[in-house]
């Protein structure tokens, strides 16, 4: 099995754990935790595979990839039940599932023949859009798109650091640990200080 499949089973994992959580925070039965872990999980790779134009789309192609958030969402109750603090678990699942998404994404695009600039973006795009499709579902603003701690620079940093190494000929099992390594850690400190951009507003008229 390819390294990225590999990782791509991983991401769809880490995301469909953090949609279920997300949903749980919402109080949905578990159809609606279905439905969200499976935009979460799906979302982002799926607008990868239009903008590639690659069919069929990865998780049709790969059966077992819904059929895995299925049993996430069936069994979520269970597990739920055990914990009692859900908002501070959202971070790393949602972390993780971007830095492993992100990967996937690159490599796809890297695959296509895309330069490296827009494989990156296809790379974040890949590993953001999922949780973008999440907050909708769930009726709340996407924190991707407002002043909050940094997310999609931080896939893109990551992103870059991977294609450099790969493309000085670092194994690429090592490249993708690094990337995901310095995702996840610029993600996490990028919450812990509230690292973010200043909103861009029109400029109002003098009085």
């Amino acid at each position: 099995m390819s390294y990225l499949l590999i990782i791509e089973c991983l991401a769809v994992v880490a995301s469909a754990i953090y949609g279920v959580l997300l949903a749980a925070r919402k109080g949905m039965d578990v159809v609606g935790v279905f439905s969200v872990a499976f935009a979460v999980a799906f979302g982002g790779g799926t607008l990868r595979d239009l903008f590639l134009d690659r069919t069929p789309l990865f998780w049709i192609g790969n059966p077992h990839y819904p059929i895995i958030v299925f049993g996430i969402a069936l069994f979520s109750g269970v597990i739920l039940r055990f914990i009692r603090h859900i908002k501070p678990l959202l971070l790393l699942p949602d972390s993780l599932g971007m830095a492993l998404f992100c990967l996937t994404g690159i490599g796809y695009a890297m695959e296509a023949g895309t330069n490296p600039f827009v494989a990156v973006l296809l790379g974040v795009i890949t590993g953001t859009f999922g949780g973008v499709l999440g907050d909708v579902i769930c009726n709340e603003e996407p924190s991707l798109f407002k002043p909050s701690p940094l997310n999609a620079t931080c896939a893109f940093a990551g992103g870059w650091v991977y294609l450099g190494l790969l493309q000085i000929e670092v194994p690429g099992e090592v490249a993708t640990i690094v990337g995901i390594a310095v995702i996840v850690a610029f993600r996490l400190a990028a919450v812990k200080w509230n690292w973010s951009f200043p909103a861009i507003r029109e400029p109002r008229n003098p009085t």
